[in-house]
């Protein structure tokens, strides 16, 4: 279950909200005439500053934010506003999350399907493992996988829908197409297989004790790891813990 302190709303108002976050966010705003947009904001050179969702409501628009970056993203936002016709305010509803039928008024996930629904006008929100599901389908969280040091393609974004290269200009634009169109990855975020257990943040390392990756979320036999992949064969370890990754 998500709980309403985990996740804050901003509220973006103003003529030129929509060209304001355009420039901005690494998605296409006009989605937003479809439904929920699944996004990012970026340093200059590209790397992680937070995701949120941006959320249609009426002529607002509505940033469904982790609450531990809430206060921090509407001070950059603010910082980039300049004359522009926007007002930046705290939105006091709560957001709720479940899967199957979606209710009245809520929105499908854009990042995937399986991830169910969300909800912003008082929807019953369900008793649900979601660090089973974000592990199942490889889907990073605030804070967890996605760091200050994050690049977007590397954690999945693409695939989750969460970065459109045809909407032109925005910051960290540059860096992030120059991934997508001119570099094989060499790093990034999977899937592994675990036996036992350890920290959020400990070392993946090979029988030579070279660094493979890091170990996050877990589930059952199964996490997330950042891990590079020319290293991340044959056996691995994260201190007690046994960890396979196949490509």
């Amino acid at each position: 279950m998500i709980h309403p302190e985990t996740r804050r709303l901003l509220r973006v108002t103003g003529a030129d909200a929509r060209a304001f976050l355009q420039g901005l966010l690494t998605n296409d705003v006009q989605k937003l005439d479809q439904g929920l947009v699944y996004t990012a904001m970026l340093t200059p050179q590209g790397k992680y500053i937070a995701d949120f969702f941006l959320v249609p409501d009426g002529d607002a628009i509505l940033l469904d934010t982790d609450a531990s970056q809430t206060d921090a993203l509407a001070k950059r936002l603010t910082m980039y506003k300049l004359r522009a016709d926007v007002t930046i305010a705290d939105d006091k509803r709560s957001v709720s999350r479940g899967l199957g039928p979606i209710p009245e008024g809520a929105f499908v996930d854009p990042r995937l399907a399986a991830l169910g629904w969300r909800g912003y006008d008082g929807q019953i929100a369900q008793d649900v493992d979601w660090t089973a599901l974000n592990v199942t389908h490889s889907v990073p969280r605030a804070g967890i996988e996605l760091t200050p040091d994050s690049f977007l393609l590397e954690m999945g974004f693409e695939r989750l829908n969460g970065v459109d290269f045809k909407k032109g200009c925005y910051v960290g634009q540059e860096v992030t197409a120059r991934m997508k169109h001119k570099t094989q990855l060499r790093k990034g975020l999977a899937q592994v297989s675990i036996t036992g257990s350890a920290p959020i943040g400990t070392d993946i390392t090979t029988e030579a004790d070279k660094v493979a990756g890091t170990l996050f979320s877990q589930s059952g036999d199964k996490a997330l790891a950042y891990v590079r992949f020319d290293r991340a064969t044959g056996p691995l370890k994260a201190k007690d813990a046994q960890i396979t990754y196949a490509s």
